[in-house]
């Protein structure tokens, strides 16, 4: 399995680039996410990849982050009907914050405006996904509509890592307004989860 390419940018298309790696020239298929975030082209880059093994080709998809990667893999990998191709739009149509809030809150209009993506689809990725993405998809989505200052994005990273732990919203926050009170405001953010799960214990 191919994990990651680290190389040259040789070309950059909204939806393929081709990167050097140590004189080997991979042509790796990319959404319109991971486009807007590529640096010029003879920059260095390093790319993480998904390897799909057909009995015609060998294809390999590209990500910037790791957050576009996981989201492609629930898709392909959860989603009946859903393949590479209708992924890669997914993510090309919709940043993956949106995306989450999106399902979380059940909003089939949003989803079916993404290219190949009907209204059947959309309500069969809200069925089968809104339980592995849940509440904390909302929360995401909800924060993001507003900037937040480095400690208030801090809270909010926090609160995220309790919910995905199985923690309720409100539960969370008020397990990492209780740490943030104990340790103080410049506590790191591994310290407040681990204050917040001793005192949710």
């Amino acid at each position: 399995m191919i994990t990651f390419l680290h190389g040259k940018l040789v070309e950059a298309l909204p939806t393929q680039v081709t990167i050097d790696v140590n004189g080997v020239g991979y042509a790796v298929l990319i959404p319109l996410s991971s486009f807007t975030k590529l640096p010029a082209p003879g920059s260095a880059l390093h790319l993480l990849t998904h390897l799909a093994i057909r009995e015609d080709a060998h294809v390999l998809y590209g990500f910037v982050t790791a957050a576009e990667r996981e989201m492609f893999r629930l898709l392909i990998n959860t989603v009946s009907g859903i393949g590479p191709k209708i992924a890669l739009n997914v993510l090309s149509g919709m940043n993956v914050t949106a995306f989450r809030g999106a399902v979380a809150a059940g909003d089939v209009r949003s989803l079916s405006q993404i290219s190949g993506i009907g209204k059947k689809t959309a309500e069969r990725i809200v069925v089968e996904l809104r339980d592995k993405i849940g509440a904390a998809g909302a929360w995401e989505a909800g924060s993001a509509e507003h900037s937040l200052s480095a400690a208030d994005q801090k809270v909010n990273d926090a609160v995220l890592a309790l919910m995905a732990l199985g923690f309720k919203q409100v539960e969370a926050g008020d397990a990492v307004r209780g740490a943030q009170a104990v340790l103080g405001p410049a506590a790191a953010l591994e310290d407040l989860v681990r204050a917040a799960l001793k005192k949710g214990a």
